[in-house]
């Protein structure tokens, strides 16, 4: 999935924990090392919250590129 993001570096600047930034977003600490693996895509309103908790736009922490198609420049 073209989903990239970088709230690993967002919270590490926090200084914040996995399990800690799950506290404060309501999910696991899992859920948190999935979306930093990029294993998985969050909700509009996980990304939202996780955004808030940041201090940073949404578009700051997560990145959409569309996939080329073979040949495209």
């Amino acid at each position: 999935m073209p989903l990239y993001n970088r709230l690993k570096e967002h919270r590490a600047r926090l200084g914040v924990n996995q399990q800690e930034m799950g506290a404060m977003a309501g999910v696991s600490r899992q859920t948190i090392s999935q979306i930093e693996r990029g294993d998985y895509s969050p909700s509009v309103t996980l990304a939202l919250k996780l955004a808030r908790i940041c201090g940073v736009a949404v578009e700051d922490i997560f990145t959409y590129e569309e996939e080329r198609e073979h040949g495209e420049q």
